[in-house]
């Protein structure tokens, strides 16, 4: 007889894993399936942002920085540094153990939380009484029963027409997180988070980076004016962005790969390569699901159709994150596998979509949440905009990185923040005051009139909300 849960969750990414440990709190017979492996072979729970994503790029990220400070600019601190070299094995062993820890921490929460984990591929074999019977095929194979299930199987790399990964020439995110040996000339195909985020890992350790970007505007969905800072801080640091690019043919020899392209301005050009980084976005892991078994609904690009709730077509079948309609983002799954969770329970989980941050996390660092301010008028939507420049902050004085700015977007009658937009120093963590603001349904002057501490990079934050009223004080 199978094993039989009340949840079985098929994924163990952000999405997936976060929705089993909230299930089996709210005292659910929980188990999660994944089939991710390490080197040797064990479970690797996690998803793409444990293992190829979001947490080994933010380590290679802190590393490649830590080695262009110490190259240029330990000295204005006072600290001269002498045969400073790169040992790139050892700086890839700290991102693997990092990774490793974060593997081991969620395998450590199943178990706390008494989750049952199975490492495996999880697949729909049949609708069942009750529910539905999954079919795990890992080192064993076996199928388990579960009245609720929880698709989380997130995404993967989107490939270009006639250059499929080889991850050695022609790399997705994973291979460009283990190149071996610095390449002396880098290309990346697409300007978004991944490229220009791998793209600063491997300029700041030698490499001459140029990045092909197909649309005519740098990201185009940040806002617009910290956009244009962004390119012009990012190009000062000697990334090679090419806007309005037309890819041809990409050939790959033995050693290097051949990119023949046409710019903006219709010059044809044949660029060679020795490592060629293709991100041009991320398409739904839905193949393997064995779908059609049980009737789920696909949309044409592979997503499960869901509702507002994330629910699919199926009764008590849900899916979260990557592998559905919104940002695909880690902090979305989850939050949208804790509502699942919630929901299940008779709750009334919820996410707000216009609250959720977006970070990029090159250097300066980009944050943003809600509107920006093209998108403020395109909808005919009266706004009051306030920036202040982290020049004159005195705490990014003192950190010697007085890049960017912030920016607030408040409505002109209410003053209610509809968008906060930031490019400098730890926006990563500068966004989070905005997001409680937002979801609180301040104005600007309630930030403005909040006492933050000096000196400090969120004082920013405070003058830019001033300036939405024309009164910045320290600019």
């Amino acid at each position: 007889m199978s094993k039989s849960f009340d949840v079985v969750v098929i994924g163990g990414g952000p999405g997936g894993y976060i929705a089993a440990i909230r299930a089996a709190q709210l005292g659910f017979t929980v188990a999660c399936i994944d089939e991710w492996k390490n080197d040797k072979g064990g479970p690797a729970p996690g998803g793409t942002c444990t293992n190829v994503g979001c947490i080994p790029s933010k380590a290679l990220l802190q590393s490649s920085e830590h080695y262009e400070h110490a190259g240029h600019a330990f000295a204005e601190h006072g600290i001269d540094v002498k045969g400073l070299s790169l040992n790139l094995g050892q700086m890839l062993k700290r991102k693997d153990t990092v990774v490793k820890q974060n593997n081991d921490g969620i395998l450590y929460l199943f178990k706390k939380n008494k989750v049952s984990f199975f490492h495996g591929r999880g697949s729909f074999a049949q609708a069942a009484a009750g529910g539905y019977e999954i079919q795990v095929t890992g080192t064993a194979s076996e199928v388990i029963s579960a009245k609720h299930v929880v698709i989380a199987t997130g995404s993967n790399a989107r490939a270009l027409p006639g250059a499929a990964f080889d991850e050695k020439l022609i790399l997705s995110n994973t291979g460009a997180l283990a190149i071996e040996s610095v390449p002396k000339k880098l290309g990346v195909i697409g300007a978004g988070v991944i490229g220009l985020e791998m793209g600063s890992v491997w300029r700041r350790l030698g490499s001459e980076v140029t990045v092909l970007e197909a649309l005519p505007t740098f990201l185009g969905a940040v806002d617009e004016q910290i956009a244009k800072e962004a390119h012009k801080l990012m190009s000062k640091q000697g990334l090679g962005i090419n806007l309005g690019v037309k890819i041809g043919a990409i050939t790959p020899s033995k050693k290097d790969v051949t990119v023949e392209y046409v710019d903006a301005a219709g010059a044809a050009h044949k660029a060679v390569f020795d490592k060629l980084i293709i991100s041009i976005g991320r398409v739904p892991n839905t193949i393997g699901l064995n779908a059609e078994a049980v009737g789920l609904k696909l949309d044409e690009r592979g997503f499960i159709a869901v509702d507002g709730d994330c629910k699919t077509s199926l009764p008590n079948v849900w899916a979260v994150g990557d592998v559905v309609r919104g940002p695909m983002l880690a902090h979305k799954a989850e939050e949208e596998g804790v509502a699942v969770a919630e929901r299940i329970a008779g709750q009334h989980g919820h996410v707000n979509f216009n609250t959720i941050p977006w970070v990029i996390y090159t250097s300066p660092e980009i944050a943003w949440v809600g509107k920006t301010e093209q998108q403020l008028k395109a909808e005919g939507v009266a706004y009051k905009a306030g920036t202040f420049p982290f020049l004159a902050n005195g705490r990014a004085r003192a950190l010697g990185d007085t890049s960017g700015m912030v920016k607030f977007l408040a409505d002109a009658k209410s003053d209610e923040i509809l968008g906060v937009h930031i490019v400098g120093p730890m926006a990563s963590e500068l966004i989070s005051e905005a997001v409680v603001a937002m979801e609180f349904r301040a104005s600007a002057e309630d930030i403005a009139r909040i006492c933050h501490a000096h000196p400090s990079l969120s004082e920013a934050t405070k003058e830019a909300a001033l300036a939405v009223d024309k009164r910045a004080l320290n600019f």
